[in-house]
């Protein structure tokens, strides 16, 4: 099938989409620097690597914005082998969220806590049955065949009547959807703080709040396990299979941040460096951390800084026009969006804003606890993307800003109901297609852009 043919197939199948008007969508609110617990701290920095996982990799060898990558035209998109466009309904199985990898999608929903489906055609693969209710939490990451995810601990009331769950950390066959094993967590933080993979194991905060255990990825049996003392709160990071603990005192001010490495194979801890006052993790570009402090003295500019996993530092004054309601990392760039709908372009490496252009979406009203999507980068057209829950898209050019596409899609009556984190839209990319979700509806459509 043509390029050309392709598209026509998407007009026609996807009516709903139109490139006339752009109406209104919603975004993320902005997560607080300070923490008030280890579970707040946790799920914060949790939330905002989450964000950061959607782009971080996706887009390497981003400069700092040069004259040769200004007058780069944006490439016409292209449909991965086998793909059609496709809408699907997945009641119970997809309003928590989804992970892409490859051709395929791994969600979960009220009724499962993992489902795989093919994404070049929507057809729902295999299921496995949630515990109880499900919970917010969504598969994290799938490699050798292993799917990692979360679900509820238990199924059974105490023999009081009272329910108390608890979360497990699952891993779960790719080709057939068997459970292999599961490890009980010491709290319901179903972030990406709560586990992650390093070389030959996952790190999984367990079993204790201030416990990293490295586990086994086929047997889930426990390699070894760090603790770090009471009153201390450690944040989590991983650089080229290698993990970082990022650890400060619990307390509302701190005067410094130890950055360690830990040996993937044996957890020897390594302090590389040690930063002034409090940092939040807000991602990973290539192979740098990215950190953010805060606000200078007239509440306008916050320190940004990148340290590598030799410990070299590099910091910038960093600034965001308006109140902040979401902000990613897409190779060496952060991308910040505005509660008014502007999008900003940070060089990570020089410290300059390279552009700054309207989303092409309405960002929602202050005090709504409607979302939007965070935004997805196709790298080989060089796109950005947003989404808005009302069902509006617009792609801007990531190295001028322009906007080169928009589009609609209809929310469906998931898309319709009530305020819910669980239930927040979301934006995937596959290759140059978009997999968009809303509650239980998944679209799959290729953005018409071209030059």
């Amino acid at each position: 099938m043509t390029t050309e043919q392709v598209e026509e197939k998407v007009r026609e199948t996807l009516h709903a989409i139109t490139l006339d008007e752009v109406r209104a969508p919603g975004d993320l609110v902005e997560k607080v620097l300070r923490r008030r617990s280890q579970r707040r701290f946790s799920q914060a920095a949790g939330a905002a690597m989450a964000v950061a996982a959607i782009t971080v990799g996706a887009v390497l060898g981003l400069g700092g914005g040069g004259a040769a990558e200004q007058d780069r035209s944006v490439r016409q998109a292209a449909s991965p082998e086998g793909w059609k466009p496709w809408q699907s309904g997945a009641p119970g199985a997809s309003e928590r969220g989804c992970l892409v990898d490859g051709s395929t999608l791994y969600c979960s929903g009220s009724k499962y806590d993992a489902a795989k489906f093919d994404a070049n055609t929507g057809q729902q693969l295999w299921a496995v049955k949630v515990n109880r209710e499900g919970d917010n939490g969504i598969p994290f990451a799938v490699r050798d065949g292993v799917v990692y995810a979360y679900r509820n601990h238990t199924a059974e009331n105490q023999p009081n009547g009272d329910y108390m769950g608890g979360t497990d950390l699952m891993a779960v066959d790719a080709d057939t959807g068997d459970v292999l094993w599961t490890v009980e967590l010491p709290q319901d933080d179903r972030t990406d703080q709560a586990a992650m993979l390093i070389d030959g194991a996952v790190l999984a905060n367990t079993p204790s709040l201030r416990t990293v255990s490295a586990l086994d990825p086929l047997t889930g049996k426990k390699k070894w396990a760090l603790t770090w003392d009471k009153g201390v709160v450690c944040q989590r990071a991983v650089l080229s299979g290698v993990p970082y603990l990022l650890c400060m005192r619990d307390a509302e001010e701190s005067d410094h941040t130890d950055v360690l490495r830990l040996d993937p194979a044996t957890g020897r801890a390594k302090n590389v460096t040690t930063i002034p006052g409090v940092q939040q993790l807000i991602g990973t570009s290539g192979d740098r951390m990215v950190l953010i402090g805060g606000k200078d003295a007239a509440g306008k500019d916050t320190q940004l800084t990148t340290i590598s996993s030799s410990g070299e530092q590099t910091s910038h004054s960093y600034r965001t026009e308006g109140e902040l309601a979401n902000r990613e990392i897409v190779g060496d760039r952060l991308i910040s969006v505005s509660r008014q709908g502007k999008v900003s372009a940070y060089s990570l490496t020089t410290g300059k804003t390279l552009w700054t252009s309207p989303a092409g979406v309405k960002m929602p009203v202050k005090d709504t606890m409607m979302r939007t999507a965070s935004s997805v980068v196709s790298a080989r057209q060089g796109v950005v993307y947003f989404f808005s829950p009302t069902g509006d898209l617009s792609g801007l050019d990531l190295r001028t800003g322009e906007q080169v596409w928009r589009g609609h899609v209809d929310p469906g009556k998931s898309g319709q109901r009530g305020p819910s984190i669980g239930h927040s839209p979301q934006l995937l990319c596959y290759e140059d297609v978009l997999v968009v979700r809303n509650g239980s509806e998944i679209v799959s459509l290729l953005p018409r852009i071209g030059h």
